[in-house]
């Protein structure tokens, strides 16, 4: 049996204070990315709202000197449409504020605006992430085996994946509008396995030795890190629908950093595509789960505590999915299906883990 390499160890606690560091930092300048443009956005509206003021007063005084001079004598052609009929005055704040390049459009694209502090949270959670990696890699080495067979191991390596699938997302689609939720829900994962779940490097039990506990693990800790993704478009959708609504009913907005994330619809159909993918990784984690049971205990399902919650949260996700495609469950009774299956995703890796006994080797912190 492998001894536990204790320097590697060592540099593993190291790798994942400096990332967590990196993290809070990239937290912070995500943070400090929407203060800023609701700022802006603030002005822009402002200013434009004062120029669309001004251009219909001078409008109302051009329709009162065309009543004395008649349309002929129009001092501005824009004012005068067909047949001498005088056009009424349009403004949209929000396409206002797209044409600045602040609003992100519906293919969650931003505009050619500079954005310092979005491109310096990026930068910090790309090295957050790569720091965060060789503590996971060091973990590995420390233990002889891939590094998620306890809670601390599962936080920690969960925590890198959702980081590497954010920064993997953004090469196709501008998701920065979501770095303070995701790069916050990393620090909550690091945190938690730091404080509460923190477990020194050593072996599995036997049974557990297995070439299936990098195939099931892996794929459920992928689409556990999909499903976070998920979860914070679902989120922020319901924030962007409650918004939306108060805007046409002609109320102030009162959350204008949200004109950084594209529509409520957007999100809903790019949070439906990812939750698709993820769960058929799910539906993999509990066949390949099964498989596993069957090679070490005998049997492919045992009522253990950890097997029933993954069948839940695959049945609340196939409810999700069925609801939304066939029954026309969209708007915000989908982003709260999607919500509540990512607590049963919460529930099944932390109080299950921790208070219920079972078979699994994390079904404690030790």
């Amino acid at each position: 049996m492998p001894q536990i390499n204790e320097t590697f160890a060592l540099y593993s606690e190291r790798f994942m204070l400096l990332a967590a560091i990196a993290y809070a930092i990239a937290f912070i300048a995500f943070a400090w990315d929407l203060v800023q443009n609701s700022k802006t956005t603030k002005a822009v509206l402002a200013h434009s709202e004062h120029a669309a003021a001004a251009k219909s007063r001078t409008r109302v005084g051009v329709m009162a000197g065309s009543m004395v001079t008649g349309s002929n004598g129009s001092l501005d052609p824009e004012i005068e449409g067909p047949e001498g009929r005088v056009q009424r005055p349009t403004f949209h704040a929000d396409a206002s504020a797209r044409d600045t390049g602040i609003t992100a459009d519906d293919s969650m694209r931003y505009g050619s605006e500079r954005r310092v502090p979005a491109r310096v949270a990026v930068a910090l959670t790309l090295i957050a992430a790569v720091i965060h990696g060789a503590g996971v890699l060091s973990r590995g080495l420390a233990a002889g085996r891939v590094p998620w067979g306890n809670m601390y191991e599962f936080c920690t390596t969960g925590g890198f994946v959702v980081a590497a699938v954010f920064l993997i997302v953004l090469t196709r689609r501008d998701l920065r509008f979501l770095g303070t939720f995701v790069i916050g829900l990393v620090l909550v994962m690091l945190t938690a396995a730091s404080v509460a779940f923190w477990t020194p490097a050593g072996h599995l039990v036997p049974a557990l030795q297995s070439y299936w506990l990098v195939i099931h693990v892996s794929i459920a800790v992928m689409s556990s890190a999909l499903f976070t993704l998920t979860f914070a478009m679902s989120v922020l959708q319901l924030v962007q629908s409650r918004r939306e609504g108060a805007l046409e009913q002609g109320r102030p907005d009162k959350a204008p950093f949200m004109r950084l994330v594209p529509s409520a619809l957007s999100l809903e159909n790019m949070a439906y595509r990812i939750n698709a993918i993820a769960f058929v990784g799910w539906t993999l984690t509990l066949m390949f789960g099964s498989i596993w049971a069957e090679a070490a205990w005998g049997r492919f399902w045992g009522w253990d505590t950890k097997e029933v919650w993954t069948f839940v949260i695959w049945v609340v996700y196939a409810g999700y999915l069925h609801a939304r495609a066939t029954r026309g469950w969209t708007g915000t009774r989908a982003a709260w299906l999607s919500i509540v299956g990512y607590l049963c995703v919460v529930f099944n890796f932390t109080i299950v883990n921790v208070y219920f006994a079972g078979l699994h080797s994390y079904a404690g912190v030790g």
